[in-house]
């Protein structure tokens, strides 16, 4: 059995589960299934959705938690304290439902992984990016077990709309399955507003694909009926288009429609991205000014460094941002030590510290040898703040600082300081950061995380490239 995690006791709202059992029942089934029952929030809305139709419904699940399947007074129904993901069910079913535990790929056993890896590649006859939470896993074994025609409804992290993995998966998805609709909500109506984790709504058949689905939009958190979600519908709390399934796919299904039309540069056509150095240990390897000079760290160990994106409020970062940081006491500098080096004793008697802290067993330190020394990076010409709940922006780093991962590295391919400026001030206009959420992940409150890869794909609109003075690619998307 997976291990629950704190997101397993976020439990389906009301006005949320209500409208997802009212699509999966939408045929009058005699049964359905919830593969992660929690507190039974969604069965006990699909009894009152059929008990208000007038129809039997006997209810099936699995929980792996006896204390909470205790509480969710499901008696009289077909529980069984059981993995879903190993449980032998032995029929299909008509109608499924769930709100999957979310727990990233992270915090899934090496052993656990590859068994679920196995199963995926079972069903799926493709092998699944290891990226892919157990959430991921719960939503293709669940499509396994819909029968003909019948229907299923998932609220679930947007990550498996927008994650490493999420190509292969939707591949699989759309042309073994209808995706009839995608329902998302903005930071203000979110069903989990105290999680960090942006949820969707897959609504689901087992029929025919199509070439089109619904994709809505929820501003308000209030009771909405299955059939708001499934007609287009200009509102001010709900907003419900028609899109192209290809179209959806490719930008990334919990993403809004892109709005990249005409003609269109990306970010890699000028830049490379990569990310900032990952330390496995700020606290130890990035030092404000004043206490490397206290342990007595020579400057020749120290490379110029910024660490957090709240240490920069602008779009530069100067010589006099510096500083300013190290008059607050903020780290401002990287303890770059070569291999090899003959090390003075006071490096020596900080490392010493360190190692009694356990630093060298830490997962990403013990990867290194020497576990001290640190990655290298050209100090970047531009900086981007992708991370946390910021406005996400591209940063001129005039200090020629080495930035911490908070921050990811963009080289442009021109050095020339007056195309690096003019690149900067376009990477930084209206119409192209509002692209970013077409490459970014979302979290809970609208936060962004952007991969480097993911950025290299940044659309640039022709026309903002074409009146600068930054040398044009020949190619246009």
């Amino acid at each position: 059995m997976h291990k629950p995690a704190p997101r397993d006791k976020i439990w389906t709202p009301h006005w949320v589960a209500m409208p997802m059992a009212e699509y999966v029942l939408a045929d009058r089934p005699a049964h359905i299934l919830d593969p992660a029952v929690g507190n039974g929030a969604l069965l006990k809305a699909a009894k009152t959705i059929a008990e208000q139709a007038g129809f039997s419904l006997t209810c099936y699940g699995t929980e792996i938690d006896p204390d909470v399947l205790s509480q969710a007074g499901l008696i009289d129904d077909q529980i069984a304290l059981a993995d879903f993901l190993s449980y032998p069910f032995q029929d299909k079913f008509p109608a499924i439902i769930a709100n999957p535990p979310y727990i990233r790929h992270h915090h899934i056993a090496p052993e656990t992984k590859l068994r679920l890896q196995k199963l995926a590649y079972q069903i799926t006859g493709n092998p699944l990016d290891g990226r892919a939470g157990l959430h991921v896993y719960f939503l293709i074994r669940a499509l396994s077990l819909l029968s003909d025609g019948g229907r299923l409804a998932f609220i679930i992290s947007a990550d498996v709309c927008e994650g490493k993995f999420a190509n292969q998966l939707w591949r699989w998805v759309t042309t073994q399955f209808a995706l009839e609709a995608v329902v998302t909500f903005t930071p203000n109506a979110s069903p989990f507003p105290q999680a960090d984790v942006n949820p969707v709504i897959l609504l689901i058949r087992n029929t025919h694909p199509s070439d089109t689905f619904y994709w809505a939009k929820c501003i308000c958190a209030k009771p909405w009926s299955a059939r708001q979600w499934l007609t287009e519908h200009a509102g001010d709390d709900l907003i419900v288009t028609r899109r192209s399934l290809a179209e959806g796919v490719a930008t990334g299904l919990s993403r809004p429609p892109s709005s990249c039309l005409g003609r269109f540069y990306r970010l890699v056509d000028f830049c490379r991205v990569v990310r900032g150095v990952a330390s496995g240990a700020n606290d130890f390897f990035f030092l404000a000014k004043a206490r490397a000079a206290q342990i007595g760290i020579p400057e020749d160990y120290l490379v110029p460094a910024i660490v957090r994106t709240r240490d920069i409020s602008g779009d530069e970062i100067t010589t006099e941002t510096i500083d300013a940081l190290d008059r607050r006491g903020r780290p401002t500098s990287l303890l770059s030590i070569r291999p090899n080096a003959h090390l003075p004793p006071p490096i020596l008697a900080y490392l010493h510290s360190g190692e009694r802290q356990g630093l060298p067993q830490r997962p990403l330190i013990a990867q290194r040898k020497p576990w001290y020394k640190t990655e290298t990076r050209t100090p970047p010409p531009l900086l981007f703040a992708y991370l946390g709940r910021r406005r996400p922006r591209f940063i001129r780093n005039r200090a020629g600082v080495v930035p911490s991962s908070s921050f990811l590295c963009v080289y442009p391919n021109c050095g020339y300081e007056d195309h690096v400026d003019a690149l900067w001030h376009i990477l930084n206009h209206p119409n192209v950061l509002a692209n970013i959420q077409l490459v970014a992940k979302t979290y809970g409150g609208g936060a962004l995380k952007v991969e480097p890869r993911a950025l290299e794909q940044l659309p640039i609109p022709a026309d903002l490239i074409e009146h600068s003075e930054l040398p044009v690619p020949n190619m246009l998307c």
